[in-house]
């Protein structure tokens, strides 16, 4: 049983992309077609191990999967001529009983290749979220289980069941087709496909989370799917830029790791580790996409520089000129935070540390790489080899402290350890941050948002910066990346907060270089009073929402006001609550409302979210019912709630939103 169990997930894997692609052709719909292509493999795992393992298994499969899709569309009643059109199309497949027959040249057809290619793009469609589409690409043409892809990606089976399903949901409800795109589409569908193998391969490659560096499985998966996507369309070069990148950077993988599992960067490795066949076949994709012709893409290009370190028999040996001209020109096509930060490595080798981290520096205020761990890690390296170890003592440590993985932290860690820390302890951001936070006389509403403030100074400069050395210029770089888009209203809010902490802390005036934004907002117009009159007693709301919707109506208070009010600051007779030195007062449909609300609470914040937080997200004491467990209803959620319930009033469509209950008076009708 167990041997034949083993061969039927073996044959599932291998066949499953083919099966599932050949029934989405039949149905149209990706989610019965896998659907369908399940029932096939229960059937196998129910009567292979009594009839043993036909000759011919996919096709075995494939034949019990057909018919199972012409006995569905046929309960169904669909219309006569799609019953002609699936007897039409398989006239043609051979009969397969308990894998007598059949040559297993099904999958080998031209028609079968174009199915399979079909389901790619559909499964890595635009139209999904790119967490899904991962997801998606691994159930359908890896042939996954949801439970082998959450223990991939180190996530809860249940969340990546939730994405599988609602991507096929997406699909059905947009009426992607099952077909492959012309023309100029191609390429931008084609640049999806690519990136989502990609993704996945980064993933085992560098794993973002969890306490392993690399996660072989999945690398082996998304080599797989590029050599089958190199099969399917062997005139793209970009197609086989991509297998020989990962081919070349696979070839690395048990060099890039020392005994205890710990980090080794490649100037260290063992090259006598690396695996030749996997750079042969790398080295033979190259030659394919250059074959390919046409001008090169990103992948041919970043395959190109895993060519020069594959062709260094030394780390001295290594072309860095070349290799920084590539990135150059990977730059131009692919104007990206990350491909400028490779660039400033590869300019810091060639030219000097200097050259890099004049580079590397210039990337400090991009939003996109302020939690980026990678970026005080080339800093670091950078100052270290310029002889500024303090400077990149606390750059590795910044880096260690943004890393989610615990095998890059240790070693970053280790790093960081081994350059001597000053004699006599300084006085430190993160330390200072913490007193000023935790002095008495400071109300909770006034911590939290500081806290945010602080927080986000710690973790872009780094717990261990010595206080002195914080400037006005480098808070205003931490502002420029952090809140540069942000609202007026967000920007003040935390440029008086750095600059209270400037003045607690006897530091220059942190703010100086921080102009204070006038905020240019239009006055809300008023809900009509039939609008509200119709909120107020439409059945579907919770109570939560409909006091929370009085309260701000009635009282004219701010959004943030009222989320922040505890249980405790209520005055239920007087109806009113104290916040801070002010009063917020209410009228008879919240006094109507908010004593059952609060019933049986007597400390915590009035408004609580729906679920209990995670481990990984406690919120401070503050922000939590101690009696009920759940945090304070966050201002994100709530403005959700409220435009999903005003969409069908608001002339738009778009709903409503919470600051427009604010305004009080009377509207014509």
């Amino acid at each position: 049983m167990t041997d034949t169990h083993r061969a039927v997930d073996a044959v599932w894997k291998l066949e499953s992309a083919r099966i599932v692609a050949a029934l989405t052709r039949l149905v149209h719909d990706v989610g019965l077609a896998e659907e369908l292509a399940q029932d096939a493999l229960v059937a196998a795992l129910e009567q292979w191990p009594r009839s043993g393992v036909p000759a011919n298994p996919g096709a075995w499969l494939m034949t019990t999967a057909r018919r199972r899709a012409v006995d569905r569309i046929r309960r169904d009643r669909l219309l006569e001529r799609k019953n002609e059109q699936i007897a039409h199309e398989t006239r043609h497949v051979p009969d397969v009983q308990d894998g007598q027959d059949g040559d297993g040249q099904d999958g080998q057809d031209e028609g079968g290749r174009s199915d399979v290619l079909r389901l790619m793009f559909v499964s890595c469609h635009p139209v999904l979220p790119t967490q899904a589409r991962v997801a998606l690409t691994l159930r359908l043409l890896g042939g996954l289980t949801a439970a082998e892809i959450a223990r991939a990606f180190l996530v809860d089976e249940t969340t990546i069941a939730r994405r599988i399903a609602g991507a096929k949901r997406t699909l059905a409800e947009e009426r992607v087709p099952f077909e492959l795109p012309a023309g100029e589409e191609l390429a931008e569908r084609l640049s999806s496909v690519l990136g989502v193998v990609y993704l996945v391969f980064n993933e085992g490659y560098a794993a973002t989370t969890g306490d392993d560096l690399m996660r072989p499985g999945l690398c082996l998966e998304a080599l797989r799917l590029g050599r089958l996507l190199a099969e399917l369309v062997p005139h793209q070069a970009e197609v086989h830029g991509l297998v020989a990148l990962m081919e070349l950077q696979a070839s690395r993988a048990t060099a890039r790791t020392g005994p205890s599992g710990e980090p080794v960067q490649l100037h260290e490795q063992n090259r006598g580790r690396w695996d030749q066949l996997l750079i042969r076949r790398g080295f033979t994709a190259m030659l394919r996409a250059r074959e390919a012709g046409g001008p090169p893409g990103p992948y041919v290009l970043q395959a190109a520089i895993a060519v020069c370190h594959a062709q260094a028999r030394t780390a001295e040996d290594t072309d860095w000129a070349r290799i920084a001209a590539l990135y150059e020109a990977l730059e131009r096509l692919l104007p990206t935070p990350v491909v400028r930060l490779n660039r400033a490595v590869a300019v810091g080798m060639a030219h000097g540390p200097g050259a890099g981290l004049d580079l590397a520096d210039a990337l400090t205020t991009d939003p996109a790489l302020r939690d980026y761990h990678l970026l005080p890690g080339v800093r670091g390296d950078l100052l270290a080899r310029l002889g500024r170890h303090e400077e990149a003592r606390l750059e590795f440590r910044r880096a260690a402290s943004l890393t989610r993985n615990s095998a890059e932290r240790a070693f970053l860690h280790r790093r960081a350890d081994t350059i001597t820390a000053p004699a006599a302890p300084v006085p430190t951001l993160g330390r200072a941050a913490r007193d000023f936070l935790g002095r008495d006389g400071l109300d909770p509403g006034t911590a939290r948002s500081y806290g945010q403030t602080l927080r986000r100074l710690c973790r872009s400069l780094g717990d261990d910066l010595p206080l002195a050395a914080l400037t006005a210029d480098e808070v205003a770089r931490v502002f420029t990346a952090a809140w540069g888009g942000a609202a007026a209203q967000t920007w003040n809010r935390h440029r008086s907060a750095v600059r209270s902490f400037g003045a607690w802390a006897s530091l220059e005036d942190l703010g100086a270089r921080l102009d204070r934004r006038t905020a240019i907002q239009p006055p809300a117009p008023v809900i009509r009073d039939a609008e509200l009159e119709a909120l107020w007693n439409r059945p579907g709301p919770s109570l939560r929402e409909r006091t929370l919707w009085r309260l701000l109506h009635e009282s004219a208070a701010g959004v943030g006001t009222v989320l922040s009010l505890n249980v405790e600051d209520l005055d239920l007779p007087a109806r009113r609550a104290r916040t801070g030195d002010t009063w917020v007062a209410w009228g008879d449909g919240t006094a109507v409302l908010l004593p059952p609300l609060v019933a049986g609470r007597t400390r915590g914040p009035v408004f609580l979210s729906d679920r209990r937080p995670g481990p990984a997200r406690t919120p401070s004491e503050a922000d939590l019912c101690p009696e009920t467990g759940r945090r304070r209803l966050s201002y994100e959620r709530a403005e959700y709630l409220f435009k999903q319930a005003t969409k069908t009033v608001d002339p738009t469509g778009t709903g409503y939103t919470l600051r427009r209950l604010r305004v009080r008076g009377q509207s014509s009708d």
